[in-house]
């Protein structure tokens, strides 16, 4: 990961509008770790990296990671949403919504759709699993 990375992360901050220390309240991290990251001393974690996606929805991992894609990332750039068509009633009366983006699932559905390998060097592999 590079200074690509921590631009990004200094565009979700001024997104958001929060200081870096309210940040860092947010996603779960020390407040000294977001410092060291902002300064170049140390690179994000893969486990900083999945706190902040997982805090803040609209931020896209491949964005966040390769810089390629849309901040803030929009529903309909969601690419695992399920089309209106295809709900049923009962899986409609599933769907919600978390920071103002639809989640929608079905409700048998527990198959894995992207595999994601990191390695320590920083690069990482996608692969899907559905074939369109």
């Amino acid at each position: 990961m590079n200074k690509g990375v921590v631009s990004r992360i200094e565009t979700i901050i001024t997104h958001l509008e929060l200081s870096v220390s309210a940040f860092a309240d947010e996603i779960g991290v020390q407040r000294s770790s977001i410092s060291h990251l902002l300064s170049g001393r140390n690179k994000p974690s893969l486990d900083f990296v999945m706190k902040l996606v997982d805090t803040y929805p609209q931020v896209d991992l491949y964005w966040l990671l390769k810089g390629e894609g849309n901040f803030p990332k929009m529903p309909e750039d969601n690419q695992n949403k399920i089309a209106e068509s295809e709900l049923n009633d009962e899986e409609k009366n599933i769907t919600s919504v978390k920071h103002g983006y639809p989640i929608q699932k079905k409700s048998d559905s527990k198959e894995p759709y992207k595999i994601v390998l990191f390695y320590e060097d920083g690069t990482f592999k996608t692969f899907n699993t559905k074939k369109d």
